[in-house]
């Protein structure tokens, strides 16, 4: 939890006194002290919160506004404040919160002073004479004694009238500025993009934009505005004048290069930190599939020595050594070097040449670390073990990048530190899957390292909790959290899956129990998938039998899923075993249904009860344009051959509200997915069973 060196009291006292010296606000102290209180309230209950409450931040950025707090100074002391006397990981997103919800109250004003001098223009143009005399009188008090520069052109953008805040706000006399182009006003090498609303508005195309842009003040120097332009149009609709408001929000601005800064960068060594080094590796990841990426991930030998032995002082100075020698090694165009946290550092190659690059520039990074650092009067000499991945972007991922990075580093270590080793396939599968996870599973089991989450399936009829997948995981002592794709396949190679499915099985079980003694028949059904190689075995019905019986729950609570290739292969003893669960009244369904060579013959001979759609379906059905109407007409055509035979169509992978309506649409029964929850503990799934009860109590 974020904790505040000062408590709320004296924080509000100088919140105010920051206030007050910076703006006018017509209410007594005390008055204001209370109001100021009650934002103070807001800002450390989202300080404290787990998550960063930003949108109740933003209020207090829009309440500064409406006390007529509008200065640009008010803004920038209250941030520094903040920045002064609060402290936490959420802080800096609590200052931009502010920031934004005070920039976009104050443009909520902004626009509605331009709309009122907008319908005072035309009332000056439509009116008779007595009504455009005082039209023109209420626009000329407005345009005069507006606190934002206001500027009017004629319809090709030779400036006609200025008032006196734009001419301040751009360095010039008034009536200099009179008679300019508004492209004088441009700053130098402005892209082209940026001038095309205005040639638009110039042939009559556009009656207004609004845009954040970098225009040039009289002495050279560069102006940040925020800008909003409005068309005039004589009787005929031609254009006739463009009327001008802008802000100078040039303050701000530099505000948010400096929080972004911080944000994205490591305040021990100024390198960049992993959330820039993570947004520089998907922004390469995307410039192509023909592009190549390199990754050298490097941690420093023996580092908790020093810290240990010489303390963190040293410690700190010793990184930032190491830091200054690698950006000193590693800067130039598409590279960039970043602290990872630790003594981890990581230099990413975004159009990397080819393997002898990196492999070049870790000896190089090596030996540049082994020249002495003296630091507090200790001469220490430092190694470092890297890690090298070097690779074309098609085919991987940047997390995949990042997971096999940290494997070779692993290598590197386990190698002998103080070397480089380059990422190698073949041996991460031989090392990581054969030898370390088949020889911990037998144990892992028995020690429960494996735990199961639970995904909802949700009805669509009515989006109430039908059933839950019962997906289990593996709390991996070295590698920490597996997903089953990581370690489901190895199992079934080994024939481990039989023991690990009958655990997985034996848990959704006592599970399902414990949820249908605290919510009756609002339980959901609990689903749990079976492998091919669990229907070869002969005793598979007498061990499902004794674990429904052991949790004392009807057959029909459980459902078990088999993949759609492992069921239409079933013959003999599997097709058998099927059958004598099905007779024990356990529900089957097929899982990825659609991906396989589906024999819908055959399918109607299997006491199967329900298929899964494939996720990869949903693709097809997101929101135009990215739908496929192949998939779409797919899907249909599924849901109404599995009606047909009288199986419950469940669909899998939903991950936005217009593939639900969609499926709904079609006549899909239940979906899971991301739109309606991950993956998690069963407490998730009670959480959504209590907020389901609270509904219909309040009914």
């Amino acid at each position: 939890m974020d904790t505040a060196p000062v408590g709320p009291d004296a924080f509000a006292e100088r919140w105010t006194g920051v206030l007050v010296s910076t703006g006018y606000v017509a209410l007594d102290r005390a008055t204001l002290v209370g109001r100021v209180r009650g934002l103070t309230d807001v800002v450390y209950a989202a300080l404290a919160a787990p998550e960063p409450d930003t949108a109740a931040v933003e209020k207090v950025g829009t309440a500064l506004v409406e006390l007529s707090l509008t200065g640009a100074a008010t803004l920038a002391a209250s941030v520094r404040l903040f920045g002064e006397l609060l402290s936490g990981p959420h802080l800096p997103a609590l200052q931009g919160a502010l920031t934004s919800g005070f920039v976009a109250a104050q443009q909520e004003r902004i626009f509605r002073d331009q709309e009122a001098i907008r319908r005072a223009a035309l009332e000056a143009r439509r009116g008779v004479e007595a009504a455009l005399l005082a039209s023109e009188a209420r626009f000329r008090a407005m345009f005069t004694q507006a606190a934002i520069g206001i500027v009017i052109t004629d319809a090709v953008g030779t400036l006609l009238e200025v008032n006196s805040a734009f001419a301040a706000m751009f360095g010039y006399p008034e009536a200099e500025l009179v008679g300019m182009s508004a492209a004088d006003l441009r700053f130098p090498d402005e892209p082209a993009a940026m001038r095309e609303p205005f040639a638009e508005m110039v042939a009559g195309e556009r009656d207004h934009y609004r845009m954040e842009r970098l225009l040039k003040r009289a002495d050279g120097t560069g102006l940040w505005v925020d800008q909003s332009v409005s068309l005039v149009r004589d009787e005929n609709g031609a254009p006739r004048f463009m009327v001008g408001m802008m802000e100078d929000i040039t303050e701000r601005h530099s505000l948010e290069e400096r929080l972004r800064h911080q944000a994205n960068h490591d305040p021990l060594t100024g390198l960049g930190n992993r959330a820039l080094f993570s947004e520089r590796l998907a922004a390469a990841f995307a410039l192509g599939e023909e592009n190549r990426v390199g990754v050298c991930y490097l941690d420093l030998d023996g580092f908790k020595v020093i810290n240990d032995s010489l303390g963190h002082d040293v410690g700190d100075e010793l990184l930032v050594a190491v830091a200054a020698r690698l950006d000193a090694l590693v800067t130039a165009p598409n590279r960039l070097v970043a602290r990872m946290g630790g003594d981890e550092f990581v230099v990413l190659v975004e159009q990397s040449t080819g393997r002898d690059e990196l492999v070049d520039l870790a000896e190089r990074i090596l030996a540049a670390l082994a020249e002495p650092v003296s630091i507090g009067g200790h001469r220490l000499s430092v190694s470092a073990s890297i890690g090298v991945v070097e690779r074309p972007v098609a085919g991987t991922s940047p997390a995949e990048t990042m997971r096999d990075a940290d494997v070779t580093l692993y290598w590197a270590k386990a190698d002998g530190k103080n070397r480089w080793a380059d990422y190698d396939p073949d041996r991460n599968a031989r090392e990581v899957a054969r030898f370390t996870l088949s020889a911990r599973m037998p144990a892992a089991v028995e020690s429960e390292e494996f735990y199961v989450d639970y995904q909802p399936i949700v009805r669509l009829a009515d989006g109430s909790l039908v059933g839950v997948e019962a997906l289990v995981r593996w709390a991996h002592p070295e590698f920490g959290r597996l997903g089953p794709d990581q370690f489901i396949g190895l199992a079934e190679e080994t024939g481990l899956i039989v023991p690990i499915g009958r655990w997985v099985l034996r848990e959704a079980a006592g599970q399902a129990r414990r949820w249908r003694d605290a919510y009756g028949c609002r339980a959901p059904r609990v689903s749990v998938n079976l492998a091919a190689r669990q229907t070869e075995e002969p005793t598979l019905v007498a061990d499902v039998g004794t674990i429904l019986a052991a949790a004392d729950i009807p057959a029909n609570a459980i459902q078990l899923e088999l993949t759609e290739s492992a069921i239409m292969e079933t013959t003999g003893k599997p097709l058998a075993a099927l059958h004598g669960l099905a007779d024990l009244g356990v529900r089957i369904a097929i899982d990825d249904f659609g991906t396989g060579y589906s024999n819908l013959a055959y399918l109607r001979h299997l006491p199967v009860h329900a298929i899964k759609l494939a996720g990869s379906f949903m693709e097809g059905l997101r929101g135009i344009p990215a739908a496929d109407p192949a998939d779409s007409q797919i899907v249909t055509s599924l849901v109404s051959l599995a009606h047909v035979l009288g199986l419950e169509v469940i669909a899998e992978g939903v991950e936005e509200p217009q593939q639900a309506d969609r499926l709904g649409a079609i006549g899909c029964d239940s979906a899971q997915g991301w739109l309606y929850a991950k993956p998690g503990p069963p407490e998730e799934i009670e959480r959504w069973l209590d907020a389901t009860a609270d509904v219909t109590a309040g009914r």
